[in-house]
């Protein structure tokens, strides 16, 4: 039998290559497992105790925040405020970053999260899930949001917990793609796939065609070409939160897309919280993220909580949805 591995014997192994890594960055990945791990289990227990629905009031993005929405969040929080290597972090939830209280003392890394992605579905016990991403603190000035406006490119780690029928964490530093199961039983992720890679071309996609007569006419032609039964059967797959519509793809290969409609014309999902840390997995995992014009890695940030479109998954589908947009262009 396999010896298991946890996440953190993973995370100390990957630590290890790096002679000279202080082990702070470590430590802060397991400040981020152990959050997950509480809320898995709040998650687990919805039904059970007064956490289904919302708490009557509006975040920054307009929408009604679930009561799990919060609790994530505050345990997130929580768990990194003790943490002295992080200088700053920044969730969904609210409409600034915040400066923890050890930011002036060198904190060298900023941490953007996402607490509970597709929550508005916790109600129907669709599955959820937390996204992170990690950068680095620029160093030798005062420290400020603006220091969250980098590049996807320029994250140090990306990654994301989806709580369903199990608790999975999957994530990357730059260094492939790492799957881990949360075991209940001994209440730590055990490494289950490592160096994962996505899937270079499958027939599903998955995007929500409830908008289809908003969407831009690249968009139509393609929905038009994955239905023409010369080019499949293509399947369709839309579960409506990220998380669980990305593992999908991630797994089984194949594309997502969410573009500009009329109503959301810079996209819906956010940039630096749920694109960037989907898009380095995509990547890392040998798949593709853009926005229909450009690599989503590469997109400069203007504000904390800016929108795009995403088109992610499998090389040859993402490929196929962008070129269909740049015909549509010209």
């Amino acid at each position: 039998m396999k010896p298991y591995v946890t996440v953190q014997q993973h995370i100390l192994e990957q630590q290890r290559k790096h002679p000279s890594a202080t082990g702070d960055f470590s430590l802060l990945l397991t400040g981020i497992t152990l959050a997950t791990r509480f809320i898995a289990n709040e998650v687990r227990r919805a039904g059970l105790k007064d956490v289904y629905g919302d708490t009557g009031t509006i975040n920054v993005q307009g929408e009604l925040v679930q009561k799990l929405d919060r609790y994530a969040d505050d345990t997130i929080i929580r768990c990194l405020n003790y943490r002295n290597m992080v200088s700053m972090i920044a969730s969904e939830e609210n409409q600034e970053a915040i400066l923890l209280h050890n930011s002036l003392e060198g904190g060298k890394y900023i941490v953007i999260f996402d607490p509970l992605d597709g929550s508005s579905n916790i109600d129907v016990n669709i599955s959820v899930g937390t996204i992170f991403s990690i950068l680095g603190q620029p160093q030798n000035q005062e420290k400020q949001e603006t220091d969250i406006l980098q590049c996807g490119y320029k994250q140090l780690a990306g990654g994301y917990v989806i709580y369903g029928p199990s608790t999975e964490l999957v994530y990357t530093t730059g260094h492939g793609v790492h799957i881990f199961t949360l075991d209940p039983d001994i209440g730590t992720y055990i490494l289950v796939d490592e160096y994962k890679k996505i899937p270079s071309k499958s027939k599903i996609f998955s995007i929500n065609e409830g908008n289809y007569q908003s969407f831009p006419n690249g968009v139509k032609n393609w929905l038009a070409y994955v239905k023409d039964e010369k080019n499949g059967p293509y399947s369709a797959r839309y579960v409506g939160s990220l998380v669980a519509d990305f593992h999908r793809t991630l797994l089984k290969g194949g594309i997502f897309v969410y573009p500009p409609t009329t109503k959301s014309p810079n996209g819906k999902l956010r940039l630096l919280y749920e694109a960037n840390p989907l898009a380095f997995i995509a990547e890392q995992a040998g798949g593709m993220a853009s926005n229909g014009k450009q690599r989503i890695l590469d997109i400069k940030p203007e504000s904390l909580h800016q929108r795009t479109p995403l088109i992610i998954g499998s090389k040859e589908e993402a490929e196929r949805v962008c070129n269909f947009l740049r015909e549509d262009s010209h």
